[in-house]
């Protein structure tokens, strides 16, 4: 692997970090002085106003002022994606990076990342995040970062993805600009991340993961894909199983290598598929299950018509296997006879 540089040399380029913030009065504060408090300097920090209707707008103009380096952009709501784009569009940097503006990074996260970028000599870079609930405690790992930096190609990204080991948020990544011309994250739609993160894999290359967590997730059970109440569902499930899709499809033409589909990731990409629809049909609310919804009875059909494959697939549990037969034959009871055991 070509080492094209380090900081050490003086290289240093300029990394724009990008803030989407929607009524988060409370978090923001801390989320900025995180950023401002970067070893690495030469950043700047775009905080993009999603319609905020709580005093978060005026707050975005008041920290504007505290740092040379902040610029505040103001836009009608339209949802995270959409006040990414805007940010995506404005910035002035070589490199990206996302922060959700209920978190906060450790104060070297961007001096790793953009040592191992030009280390290594790729468009990106990784480091590991952990989740905090709502009185700070730490939750179990959402995925695990390795025990030292190492280089992962776009074929074993996609793999660990797909085998629900990867991690595919971009706040803990940073990107080269380039990865993203022509590019940006859907808008309308949750699961964002790992649709826009398969999409450009092909593009940006292998990517550095680093060893340890830099990057803290900060629970709050009123964010979009964390609803609370027995009839609340998320629409990231729906998201998830179409993503799951399009990303078969893919691997079904010889994706991310570009050559003929390999057999293996094909079963991986199938193995994914099932999964997410098991998390759709563990999670929607019995009361969602009838005819009149469109999407459940299409997730239905397509586990009853894939059972014999899913059989058969290596790469699905013996327990996976068994809630596939269960919700083919009587999705209906069985959902209630889990929500019956799991108290939901």
């Amino acid at each position: 692997m070509n080492v094209h540089g380090s900081l050490e040399e003086g290289n240093s380029p300029l990394v724009s970090i990008i803030v989407p913030v929607y009524n988060v009065m409370s978090y923001l504060p801390r989320c900025v002085e995180t950023l401002k408090g970067q070893t690495y300097r030469n950043i700047e920090i775009l905080l993009v106003d999603d319609g905020s209707t709580d005093g978060t707008s005026a707050l975005c103009d008041r920290l504007e002022k505290t740092d040379s380096r902040i610029r505040v952009f103001h836009k009608q709501n339209g949802g995270t994606s959409s006040a990414r784009n805007l940010g995506i569009s404005k910035a002035q940097g070589e490199y990206l990076g996302f922060v959700d503006s209920d978190d906060y990074t450790e104060k070297d996260m961007y001096e790793r990342l953009m040592s191992a970028v030009l280390r290594y000599g790729t468009k990106a870079a990784q480091i590991g995040r952990d989740e905090l609930d709502a009185l700070g405690n730490r939750m179990p790992d959402i995925c695990v970062p390795p025990q030292e930096a190492g280089i992962i190609s776009q074929k074993d990204f996609l793999r660990e993805l797909l085998m629900h080991r990867g991690d595919c948020s971009f706040c803990t990544k940073l990107i080269s600009r380039e990865c993203f011309e022509g590019r940006g994250f859907p808008e309308g739609v949750l699961n964002e991340d790992f649709r826009l993160l398969v999409e450009m894999l092909q593009e940006m290359g292998p990517i550095v993961s680093l060893p340890g967590y830099a990057y803290h997730v900060c629970y709050r059970p009123d964010s979009n894909t964390r609803k609370v109440g027995k009839e609340a569902f998320s629409r990231v499930y729906g998201d998830s199983v179409d993503n799951a899709d399009l990303v078969c499809e893919m691997v079904k033409k010889g994706y991310p290598e570009g050559t003929e589909a390999d057999p293996d990731m094909v079963a991986v990409a199938f193995r994914f598929e099932v999964f997410q629809r098991l998390e759709y049909l563990l999670h929607i609310p019995i009361a969602q299950m009838e005819k009149e919804n469109g999407q459940y009875q299409t997730i239905v059909r397509w586990m009853r018509g894939n059972f014999f494959r899913a059989l058969g697939n290596p790469y699905l549990t013996v327990k996976n296997k068994v809630y596939h037969l269960l919700f083919a034959i009587a999705p209906k009871g069985i959902r209630v006879v889990h929500r019956r055991l799991k108290g939901l």
